[in-house]
């Protein structure tokens, strides 16, 4: 019988879908009744704006009879509030108004241009995830996959294959990337990297590497692919392997010459 360690990361999990683009903003009433305002208080003095405001009022409460949608109500309630707010801005400045000068104007359109730019920047990440998943797949179907070093985001790639099958078994992509974190390959020759890899890699592909790791130091003369029943092993029980692993270690590191 399985141990529980190896049925539960066997199960079909959730990956996220490197493909899939984020949600479309959606429409914000308040913030087009603000938008509106401003460019139609661009120019105004305090005094224009008070009437504005006046007339915005009036407006509003013949209108609410009637209105029944909770966008058109929003809209409506952002507007009255830009007017007060310009109103305000306008008794201290003068005028004419200028969203130019507007702090408050500068400040939104500041973290919206900062916000669109982030999403721009994981749509270019989730792309590049895409793409180096497309090569590892193109590689592992023509047998050269180990004639690749592994980089920074095969984890993240690791994870699109895995969406594409629909559950956790990639086990010739694992045993790959297990060999080159033992062996300090690509981009695991940073320590940085190798430490990042304990939060990105799945258990099995972790004990694997660090049985590897454990093994080459005891046998003189071994290597990381010389080593087939490793993978076995993390794939029979990841826990196991991981305690014999570290078992394995602390004596190596006790017998070591001071």
């Amino acid at each position: 019988m399985m141990s529980n360690t190896t049925d539960g990361w066997r199960r079909p999990r959730r990956v996220p879908d490197a493909r899939a683009q984020g949600p479309r903003t959606p429409i914000d009433p308040a913030k087009i009744g603000r938008s509106s305002v401003r460019r139609r208080a661009r120019g105004m003095t305090h005094g224009e704006a008070v009437q504005a405001l006046a007339d915005a009022e009036l407006e509003a409460q013949l209108d609410r009879r009637y209105e029944g949608a909770a966008d058109h109500g929003s809209r409506r309630e952002a507007e009255l509030a830009e007017w007060r707010r310009i109103g305000q801005f306008l008794a201290v400045t003068g005028g004419p108004y200028d969203p130019e000068d507007d702090a408050v104007v500068q400040e939104e359109l500041a973290a919206e241009a900062a916000a669109a730019e982030a999403r721009e920047a994981e749509q270019r990440a989730a792309a590049r995830v895409v793409a180096r998943a497309d090569q590892l797949q193109a590689l592992r179907e023509r047998g050269t996959l180990e004639q690749t070093e592994p980089r920074e985001g095969d984890e993240a790639a690791l994870d699109e294959l895995t969406r594409r099958a629909g559950s956790y078994m990639q086990p010739d992509v694992d045993a790959w990337l297990a060999r080159a974190l033992a062996a300090h390959r690509g981009h695991y020759a940073d320590p940085a990297a190798r430490d990042a890899a304990a939060g990105l890699l799945h258990p099995p592909v972790l004990a694997h590497a660090a049985l590897l790791a454990a093994l080459v130091q005891l046998v003189p003369g071994a290597h990381v692919d010389q080593l087939p029943f490793a993978a076995r092993l993390a794939a029979a029980d990841s826990e196991a392997v991981g305690e014999l692993a570290a078992f394995l270690t602390r004596a190596l590191t006790a017998g070591s010459p001071a």
